[in-house]
């Protein structure tokens, strides 16, 4: 640390820097990667640029985010992840366009979780993982279109029923949290794959048409799943919750996948 207290200076990011830094996506879209560089500030100057679609500041030196980030109006996907944030900006719940959101490896802590968050109405993955929360906001609840919630590593003693009953939830990642039970992760997963009615009887109690129906539904099931042990296909990492930084090549893939779903 250099003196008088002070952080690291950081890499100067100019207007021209910044749009050299834009690329077009698979899917024609425009993201701003600026993510590596040593920042240390946000960069005001990219609010220049707030037509881009997606915005990635990971692996750098940030540690306040501006109100002013609301101005990305069009932003589908943002990425802060290992930063020094302790803190989310009120205004984030003005980006409603947002799908993706990734600020785990930071230093939030449940007070830097605004209540905005519940304004993020589209908004499909948010990853909250290796941090210091010690609660989480019932707010998160209220996200109805979300698919995948990070909340690995922190200091979780439980998890809102709001969030695992969410209608659309897939993935929901609480591992390595301080739960009472040490079982208690895998019943917040196992809440998610729910079932709407299941009910259990012998073949002679079937009528022949129901009959019939079971078995045909049988044999399809069975036919699905010996073309998809013949079939190669290109392995997708399905298993991986969310990208990390150790997982540079496979980021691209996912990021398609997930904000195109």
């Amino acid at each position: 640390m250099a003196k008088g207290g002070k952080g690291p200076k950081g890499k100067k990011i100019t207007l021209n820097v910044a749009k050299n830094c834009i690329k077009i996506t698979f899917d024609g879209r425009k993201r701003l990667d600026l993510s590596k560089m040593g920042i240390t500030t946000f960069p005001k100057c990219i609010l220049r640029l707030n037509d881009v679609d997606e915005l990635d500041l990971s692996r750098n030196l940030i540690r306040k985010i501006p109100d002013s980030i609301s101005k990305f109006q069009n932003l589908r996907w943002l990425d802060l992840h290992s930063n020094y944030i302790d803190k989310l900006p009120e205004s984030i719940g003005q980006m409603t366009s947002l799908l993706y959101l990734n600020v785990s490896n930071n230093r939030l802590t449940s007070n830097g979780l605004p209540v905005e968050l519940n304004q993020l109405k589209n908004i499909r993955t948010v990853n909250l993982g290796l941090n210091h929360l010690d609660s989480v906001p019932t707010t998160l609840g209220a996200l109805k279109e979300l698919h995948e919630v990070g909340l690995h590593d922190n200091l979780l003693n439980t998890i809102p029923v709001s969030i695992s009953k969410l209608p659309k939830l897939k993935k929901l990642n609480t591992k390595r949290n301080p739960f009472p039970k040490p079982d208690e992760s895998e019943t917040f997963i196992d809440s998610i794959r729910r079932l709407e009615n299941l009910y259990l009887v012998e073949e002679k109690d079937l009528c022949a048409a129901c009959l019939r129906k079971c078995q045909n539904a049988r044999d399809k099931l069975n036919r699905i799943k010996t073309m998809a042990m013949t079939t190669p296909r290109k392995a997708i990492f399905s298993n991986l919750i969310l990208p990390n930084s150790m997982a540079k090549e496979s980021q691209e893939d996912w990021r398609i996948h997930s904000t195109s779903a």
